[in-house]
């Protein structure tokens, strides 16, 4: 990810929506250093922000709906949420929550790609996002896997404006001021029951030595750590021990892109 900074049309927000919150924050407190900060009002349902070093870096929330997974879901920044909801469906997508207001937060929707991969609309009141991206513990790159990359290449530059970087097996996507993700084919090691899905990466000074953290506390890993072809990155996949599966990856260069997580 080479943006620095939350940027209209990028990445802006993770939340672990999750069936266990106290654990949630346990599990990611111990391997990032994240200190949670409840919204305590009643309304807030409680909503908790997670900040590493003083900065907002992503949140945990209970689940809301029924039959929701425990997962991570990555949100984009939008200027406004009702009309880029709209675009969605235009573009061969569809609206799985409509637009509402978050309290005083913001306004957001939940939708999903051609495909099915959802991910969130973000459009920002008091919140505009996350205050740090890239440093050890936050979030620095966002990954769509999915079946249709065709559709996905004509879908979110439609909606978002995106450009898209091929290459042979990998696609980054990108706005003026640099990329912020990819996109990867899911082929036959995924198991048919894992459906297409956004996964974020976040930035750590030492893959090997999170992921062997993250398994002493309790999580599965997906994907080893390995260096990623081209250089100057490391990367692994992980499911944390309520079952939300994220990545972890460090880049010693500016170059390169994460890319070849595995499902499971």
């Amino acid at each position: 990810m080479k943006q620095q900074t939350v940027t209209t049309g990028g990445p802006c927000w993770v939340e672990h929506g999750s069936a266990d919150p106290v654990a949630a924050r346990r599990f990611y407190g111990e391997l990032f250093g994240w200190q949670p900060e409840p919204d305590e009002r009643p309304e807030a349902g409680g909503y908790t922000f997670m900040r590493l070093d003083g900065a907002v870096a992503a949140s945990v929330a209970p689940l809301y709906g029924e039959g929701q997974p425990t997962a991570w879901s990555v949100s984009f920044l939008v200027e406004e949420a009702d009309a880029t909801a709209r675009r969605v469906v235009a573009a061969g997508g569809s609206v799985v929550v409509e637009p509402m207001d978050a309290l005083d937060y913001g306004r957001f929707a939940i939708v999903a790609d051609p495909s099915g991969a959802v991910f969130g609309l973000w459009q920002a009141g008091r919140l505009r996002g996350a205050e740090v991206l890239n440093a050890p513990g936050a979030l620095g790159w966002v990954e769509l896997l999915t079946r249709d990359p065709d559709a996905a290449r004509a879908f979110y530059p439609a909606v978002f404006g995106w450009k898209a970087g091929p290459s042979a097996q990998y696609t980054q996507w990108g706005l003026a001021d640099g990329d912020f993700g990819g996109m990867l084919t899911m082929g036959e090691d995924f198991p048919p029951q894992v459906p297409p899905h956004w996964l974020p990466y976040f930035s750590v000074a030492d893959v090997d030595v999170s992921a062997a953290r993250a398994g002493g506390l309790g999580a599965r890993v997906l994907m080893a750590p390995v260096d990623v072809p081209g250089g100057g990155l490391r990367i692994a996949v992980l499911r944390d021990p309520l079952g939300a599966a994220f990545g972890l990856y460090y880049r010693s260069e500016t170059r390169g892109a994460a890319g070849g997580a595995t499902g499971g």
